[in-house]
């Protein structure tokens, strides 16, 4: 294991004991409490943790990176929207499928000075107040991990999520037929339009105009801001697998026109989605005209699941306390279309987040 290695300041053995111990300013008891913990017979502290998954479930596993510059910027994010989103990324893929978070595993290089004085520390420390609240927000235990000194002067987190569900019935991207009904959770567009307000507060720093560092929004507030603080639907995938609603699900990390293809392509169906029945966040519904579907089909980083379900299915309103919203159909063949206001069809191409894509 690289370490994190320095004349002066926390070490990495100093820093693991802190993580253990619940080193989160108002994160209260250590990672690992809470009744998630009841699956988790071995975490922090020995070579492995050892999980012990429900009688009659199977184990799912995801992983996500978060990577300075790439995935935010710290003059733009709290340090603890970052902690957050490092962890609500792993667990909106969990959310998908209809699994329940078992733990979760940290690894992550910090550059050398972030942990040379109680100062610097800070930063550390609020990241860790953002993920661990998330984690005892869905009694998630931080089971273990790694740390490292970033040898590029970046914070660089790379999260893994374990979870499980009954066997044989996680819900899959691969399971939508021609003649489902499409729907989504909760509003689009809201993550999309916040990071392109930061984007105009930031070009207005560079031509002189007064912004100040990022700041913390009072906890009631913390919903309403869907790129800082995205919240995992794992309720609702729990939901709509126990009661067996849906046939395919998919989050929308990357955007709606690009997870539906996923999910079309994995499906082998095509799909037409109804323009004017998506439920847009109200930041979105404040960009410019031009930019609000944009936003609601493009945007990304809603961390929404969008789900597939028989038409024969009585959809309730919401479910798990979230909004339900039907936006359209799964169809014969590979065509996905947009249908507007006026009934004209046009192709929906997949237009958001691809990585290694000339697009970004």
């Amino acid at each position: 294991m690289l370490g994190l290695t320095m004349k002066k300041g926390m070490g990495e053995l100093a820093l693991i004991e802190r993580i253990r111990s619940g080193w989160a300013a108002g994160a209260g008891a250590a990672p690992s409490a809470g009744r998630g913990a009841r699956n988790l017979m071995l975490g922090i502290g020995d070579d492995c943790a050892i999980l012990r998954p429900p009688r009659g479930h199977e184990v799912l596993v995801t992983t996500d990176f978060t990577l300075e510059g790439r995935h935010f910027r710290r003059d733009w994010l709290p340090p603890e929207s970052v902690g957050h989103r490092a962890l609500a990324r792993g667990l909106s893929d969990l959310a998908a499928m209809g699994a329940r978070p078992l733990a979760a595993f940290l690894s992550l290089a910090l550059p050398v000075e972030m942990l040379a004085t109680a100062a610097s520390r800070r930063w550390v420390e609020r990241f860790f107040t953002g993920l661990i609240g998330l984690a005892k927000q869905f009694a998630v235990p931080l089971a273990g991990g790694d740390t490292c000194e970033s040898p590029c002067g970046l914070v660089l987190a790379d999260i893994v999520l374990v979870g499980s569900a009954p066997a044989g019935r996680a819900l899959r991207r691969s399971g939508g037929r021609a003649g489902d009904a499409l729907y989504v959770t909760g509003e689009l567009g809201g993550a999309a339009a916040e990071l392109a307000g930061m984007e105009r507060r930031a070009a207005g720093s560079k031509s002189g105009l007064k912004s100040g560092p990022p700041r913390m929004p009072a906890p009631s507030q913390a919903a309403a801001h869907p790129q800082m603080f995205p919240q995992p639907r794992i309720a609702v995938g729990l939901e709509l697998l126990r009661r067996r609603l849906a046939t395919a699900a998919i989050d929308l990390s990357d955007g709606l026109s690009t997870d539906l293809a996923h999910l079309c392509r994995e499906s082998s169906v095509g799909a037409e989605v109804s323009a004017g029945a998506l439920p847009i966040h109200p930041l979105a519904l404040h960009a410019a005209l031009d930019r609000t579907l944009d936003l609601a089909l493009h945007g990304g980083e809603d961390y929404e699941l969008l789900f597939a379900a028989p038409a024969t299915v009585r959809m309730p309103r919401s479910v798990a306390g979230v909004r339900i919203t039907r936006i359209g159909s799964l169809v014969r063949g590979k065509t996905v279309s947009l249908v507007d206001s006026s009934g004209r069809r046009g192709p929906l191409k997949p237009g958001g987040w691809e990585h290694f894509s000339e697009r970004h």
